[in-house]
């Protein structure tokens, strides 16, 4: 029996959600099974599984439905400049009035705000409140196509100084090949194998969170193992899920002023503040892999993100709710 409540399982909080925690607990345990002398090769496994997620995420693209979406720039414009140019600035104004740039907890909440929004709970959403739902899909896809070029930079730009420090070419290298290349041929793959990722769209959705899982499971193990988290007490964790929450909070709100600002029609701004507010862990997990090779940094630059991730659907979810019961704003 699932106790979670329907519209959470909806936009992804369920199962996934609970093994997610599962695994953090389980590299507690087992720190040994996911590190680099674990007889199973996990980097080999989720480096494969990473560029088939990202083949039939390509191959789930509609080119027809892409091009049709681009008439209303306007909102696409504000979305994304939302997504990766007010998100980002304005933790990096947090960040350099009280950051501390030796903890890898700020540098982790600075990768969430410069990552780009989640596709399947950003449409779920949009559409439980309401909203504009050919835009949602136009913007969320473009928004993880993008994201492997300005994530990267933003890392770069804003972070020099940080003990993670990476050459920002071989990592756009390293995107392009494991992320935007199979996207690019899933895309082209799309007429002749479209159909048949409709039809097993769940056993793929369960392939691509087993991948997350096993990259969630190896980052933490690695940082268990190096004692990264000694030091951490629970009200400091604690205080980590409630800063989440307010941002998270913080940034709905300004999107949602932003959106009134520009005079958006009632679904255009559901759009906005659902799309623009979202941040993506499928896509955090598979590039932080790639731009912090570091396992044992990779786990802690995750905790921000994962928790993130929870509260953006837990609220989220309730707020969708309650306005697609309302048509009065």
């Amino acid at each position: 029996m699932n106790l979670i409540p329907k519209p959470l399982q909806k936009v992804g909080l369920n199962t996934f959600f609970l093994l997610l925690i599962a695994m953090i607990f389980l590299a507690y345990w087992f720190p040994e099974w996911g590190s680099d002398q674990s007889v199973l090769p996990l980097k080999l496994i989720t480096g494969i599984g990473i560029s088939v997620i990202f083949f039939f995420y390509g191959v789930k693209l509609d080119p027809k439905q892409l091009l049709a979406g681009l008439s209303n720039w306007r909102l696409h414009v504000t979305v994304q400049a939302t997504t990766f140019l007010l998100f980002p600035l304005l933790v990096w104004l947090l960040y350099a009035l009280w950051g501390d740039e030796t903890s890898y907890l700020w540098l982790g909440t600075f990768y969430l705000a410069a990552l780009p929004s989640t596709v399947s709970s950003s449409v779920v959403l949009v559409s439980m409140a309401g909203g504009n739902m050919p835009a949602a899909i136009f913007n969320a896809s473009i928004s993880s196509i993008i994201g492997i070029f300005i994530t990267p930079v933003w890392m770069d730009l804003m972070l020099p100084e940080s003990a993670v420090a990476f050459d920002l070419g071989p990592t756009f290298v390293k995107l392009i090949l494991q992320i935007l290349l199979p996207v690019l041929v899933g895309l082209y793959f799309h007429q002749y194998l479209g159909s048949w990722v409709g039809k097993h769209s769940r056993s793929l959705k369960n392939f691509d969170q087993a991948i997350i899982l096993l990259i969630v499971f190896s980052a933490f193990s690695e940082s268990f193992e190096q004692k990264m988290f000694e030091g951490q007490s629970a009200f400091q964790l604690i205080s980590l899920g409630f800063s989440m929450l307010l941002l998270f909070l913080f940034m709905f709100m300004v999107m949602y002023l932003l959106a009134k600002a520009f005079a958006f029609k009632r679904e255009d701004l559901i759009t906005l503040v659902f799309c623009g507010s979202k941040k993506s862990l499928v896509q955090g997990a598979v590039m932080g892999r790639v731009m912090f090779p570091d396992p044992v940094v990779l786990g802690v630059i995750l905790l921000p993100l994962m928790i993130y991730h929870a509260l953006q659907l837990i609220v989220g979810s309730a707020i969708a709710q309650r306005w697609g019961m309302r048509k009065d704003f």
